[in-house]
């Protein structure tokens, strides 16, 4: 996966809150229907596995592209900077998810992504990094701390690469399209593996899969590969609430399944990448 040469970045789609200090301690977030790609089972895992807090400094990533803190988001103008930036690669992908969007649904209504680290304040309450990348439909902001991508690697498992970000961004759009269209509100906090709010978080998987399925027609991304599908499909069967909990408690209980289990996570995304229809992602009246 690549950015298409003469591709045109606006960052104006982002809110760069990266070292502006978060809240005194810390703290867990989100309070008023955050909803988010793993929600608080990141918390526990890595409570539970994490050795020390995030790195600082300059991030490494798996295609040799860097994060600087410190450089600024308005620098994000092209294909140039999103093949060699973390960060600016993240703002093609949204401008990319949201060029899909406004094309395919009428009345679409863009919203903003907050890049932050550490924690942050957001209309669903404050946000620490702990709780992963989220949607709040509040303010109709997406959050995410980009030190969640080595997170996904390290503690969850995930093989990375920049179309397994990519899928995180679309699965957290995917949950604003959820909001505009109405599907988002009530029964987001049942639990089990057929409740509502596993029948969300779902579809916003599929949904996630429906953009891949047309990423390069938006003009942004170029060269995407079965390796690049496989690697978003790795990223959603390491998020799976059955994996987290085996490595968290040693033991899965469908239960309290929030999310979906890997297999699950997998297939609703597949559906949508494979139909490119918005149609096919009615999870709420299917056989999970």
């Amino acid at each position: 996966m690549r950015f298409r040469k003469g591709a045109r970045l606006d960052p104006g789609q982002v809110i760069d809150r990266r070292g502006m200090g978060g809240l005194p301690g810390g703290g867990l977030a989100v309070g008023g229907g955050g909803l988010g790609v793993v929600g608080l089972a990141i918390y526990l895992l890595v409570t539970l596995l994490s050795g020390s807090g995030g790195l600082g400094g300059t991030l490494p990533n798996l295609d040799g592209s860097t994060v600087e803190r410190g450089q600024p988001i308005s620098e994000c103008r092209g294909a140039a900077q999103a093949n060699s930036r973390q960060d600016c690669r993240i703002v093609g992908d949204i401008n990319s998810i949201q060029k899909f969007w406004t094309g395919q649904l009428r009345g679409y209504e863009p919203a903003q992504t907050v890049f932050f680290s550490g924690s942050t304040q957001t209309g669903c309450g404050y946000a620490s990094s702990d709780v992963g990348p989220f949607y709040c439909p509040v303010d109709k902001h997406v959050y995410i701390d980009l030190d969640f991508f080595d997170e996904l690697q390290s503690r969850f498992g995930a093989q990375g690469g920049p179309f397994a970000e990519a899928y995180i961004l679309a699965h957290e759009y995917g949950h604003h399209v959820q909001d505009l269209t109405g599907t988002l509100s009530g029964g987001s906090s049942e639990t089990g593996a057929a409740s509502r709010s596993v029948r969300t978080e779902l579809q916003a998987d599929c949904y996630a899969g429906v953009w891949g399925s047309h990423a390069e027609q938006t003009g942004f991304i170029v060269g995407l590969t079965q390796a690049d599908i496989n690697s978003a499909l790795d990223a959603a069967s390491s998020v799976g609430d059955d994996r987290i909990q085996a490595r968290t408690r040693g033991q899965v209980d469908p239960e309290t399944w929030t999310h979906g289990s890997s297999a699950q996570r997998k297939h609703w995304f597949t559906v949508g990448y494979k139909s490119g229809k918005p149609g096919a992602c009615d999870t709420f009246h299917a056989q999970l």
